[in-house]
Order: structure tokens, then sequence, then C-alpha cells
């Protein structure tokens, strides 16, 4: 059989899926596990479909370690339309009527889109936000201005674009803590217990796109807002068991089987591990350079799955330039976001060390052309 080729691929999500993964969808793709049919062919009300989604449900929890009181959703719409999910179901009609507010702390664009969307439907107060400082830092911890009862805690873990991590779950007492996870969920182990709800896009470190994991406890199910649509009622879907409508079926079912991948790998810890050490030697490489190459964020805050650069020259195309060799390099998905410009390579859990490997050889191949 030829060889196929695969690119070292660092694009931000869609993005790299392992290649078990795919060998075994691509298995199955006719006749899944004999059955005459395809995941996309069959019923999602059928017995086949629902061992899929009950499966990757039970390793998705074991691998996070989530506990009983919380249910797991599949459902479709992106982070995005979490953003007034969230907002829809934890504000309700009495709630609104008190005026009462939800918290957010903007540190990058996706948080700061987070606010926006949910301030069409409850009052927002920003609890501190980088914006001035380029989305950089997380504004220290005694700067923050909380709410004195608001209804949640919204942030988001690990900003995409601009490669800022919390390097910790914030402290901010009892207040629901409401956690946009998209490009750091499953990529090592946290307390699931900390929050109300955590989502996140699959399309980063579990899946492709088309997915979305919402993770809720039992007891903030019952607070959605009157005027909630049925298709971002984490209730209804609960209720469903995530198909009150036709779910995205052979989304979850790679899902799935990348839960199933992850627990091949030695779990959540075993992952965390080979992440911190691509990370270790794609920022060593940076930080060694001489001011070549140069991190976007701060130093304690520095993403572990989105590692964002720049080159300090003079030629104002320095980054296209290196974008453009890179991909014939076979480096794929370096430019930065659209909006900010710069270089950005998405290491998430399926990313090879050796992928991160052929980064760094060719980093200083061009560093020694370009300095």
């Amino acid at each position: 059989m030829a060889t196929i080729y695969r690119a070292h691929n660092f694009n931000a999500g869609p993005a790299v899926l392992p290649d078990d993964v795919l060998r075994v969808a691509a298995d199955q793709m006719l006749s899944w596990q004999g059955c005459g049919m395809g995941v996309m062919e069959m019923s999602h009300r059928s017995k086949e479909f629902e061992s899929i989604l009950f499966s990757a449900e039970r390793n998705l929890r074991e691998l996070l370690k989530v506990p009983s009181s919380y249910r797991i959703l599949f459902l479709q719409g992106g982070a995005t339309a979490q953003f007034a999910a969230v907002a829809l179901n934890l504000i309700s009609d009495a709630d609104r009527e008190k005026g009462v507010t939800a918290d957010y702390l903007v540190t990058g664009s996706w948080s700061k889109a987070a606010a926006e969307e949910a301030s069409k439907y409850v009052k927002v107060n920003i609890v501190a936000t980088s914006e001035k400082e380029k989305f950089r830092s997380i504004p220290k911890r005694d700067t923050w201005k909380l709410s004195d009862a608001p209804s949640y805690f919204h942030y988001c873990h690990n900003e995409t674009v601009h490669g800022v991590e919390f390097p910790s779950i914030p402290d901010v007492g009892n207040i629901p803590i409401v956690a946009d996870m998209s490009s750091c969920f499953m990529s090592k182990p946290f307390d699931v217990s900390k929050f109300a709800i955590i989502y996140a896009g699959a399309q980063k470190n579990i899946g492709p796109a088309g997915v979305t994991v919402v993770i809720i406890r039992e007891d903030f199910l019952n607070r959605s807002h009157s005027q909630c649509p049925v298709f971002l009622n984490f209730k209804v879907m609960a209720d469903k068991d995530s198909m009150h409508n036709t779910p995205p079926c052979f989304n979850i079912y790679i899902l799935g089987l990348v839960m199933e991948w992850l627990k091949k790998q030695g779990g959540l810890e075993e992952t965390a591990k080979r992440n911190n050490a691509k990370a270790s030697l794609l920022y060593d490489a940076i930080d060694n350079s001489n001011n070549f190459y140069s991190v976007k964020p701060s130093q304690d805050c520095r993403s572990v799955m989105n590692v964002c650069f720049d080159i300090n020259h003079s030629d104002p195309k320095i980054a296209e330039i290196f974008a453009k060799e890179a991909t014939a390099a076979g480096l794929i998905g370096l430019a930065g976001h659209r909006s900010l410009g710069g270089l950005r390579a998405s290491i998430y859990n399926a990313c090879p060390f050796e992928s991160v490997q052929a980064l760094v050889l060719f980093m200083q191949q061009f560093l020694e052309k370009y300095k």
C-alpha cells in the first residue's frame, strides 16, 4: 500500500486528528462494526447509534472524572452558540426582572465576543479586561471588580487567537463559574466540580467541527428564561440525551473514537505531559533565538495549546514569508489569526512531538537565512 502523505498540521481548528482515529473511521465508513451502514447513514434513534453516543459520553466522563451530579451534552452551533445559551439558561424571567448581573472577565477576542452576546439577554459586568494591553496578559486578581451577587462568572480558559491561558482556575468564591474551554478541553486534567458549566467546541482537541460538548451541574438545569429557544435549552437536551433533534451523529462518533484513543494514550495525565513537552520545546526555541522570535503573551500566561509569536525584522511581510516557506516545507497553518497577524502554532493533543521538532528545525533554518 502506498504511503499517505500527512503534513505537519498546526491549524487552530479544525485541527489535526489522530491517525489511528482516522484509520478506524475509514475502515468503518461503509459498514460500522459490520452492521451494513456507515454512521452517517444510520438513524440516530437506532440501537447502533445509541451505543456510539453513550460510549462517547461514558469515556469522556471517565477520562475527565466528571461527577455523577453533572450532565454531559453533545450539542450543535459551536461555542459561539453557547455565548447566548449560557445567559438564556442561567438567567430566569425573575432574575431578569430583578436586574441580576453576570460577570465576565475579558482576556481575548473570544471572551469579549461571549460578553457582547450575553449582553443581549442579561446585564453584563466586565470584571476586568486586558484589551488595552492587546490581550497579552491576564488582569491581576486584585483589579477585578466582581458584582455583589452575580448569577455567574464567565471566562475563557485558553484564548485561541491571542495565545493566553489561565495557569489555574480563577478563585471567585461562591460565584458559579462558567468556562469556555474550547481550545484546551481534554488537554490536561482539571476539577470539574469547581464549575457550573463548561463548554467546548470539539474541533481543537477532541473531534471535528460540528459538535460542542457542554458539561452542566444538574442543579443549573432549571433556570432558563421562558424565551430560551428549544435548540439552546440545556434541560430539554439533557432530558432527551442530546437527541431532542437529530444530533451531529458522525461528529459524535469521531469524538468517541478520540476518547478511546486518549484512554489508550494513558489518559489526561499522560496527555498533559506530552503537551507540556511540546510547548516547552517550542517556547525554548523562541526564547533562545536572540530576540529574532518573540512570544506575544506574558510569561505567566503562555498557552500550552496555541503558541503565538512574532518575528522581529525590518521587513513588514516577514511573517507572511515565514508562513509561505513553512507551507512549502510541509508545515501547515502557521499564520496568525486574521485579526492579529504574526504567527501561531496550534499544538493540540493529536499534534505529534515530531511535528514540533520539525517546526523548531525550520525556525532555526529560517533565522539563519533572514537574520
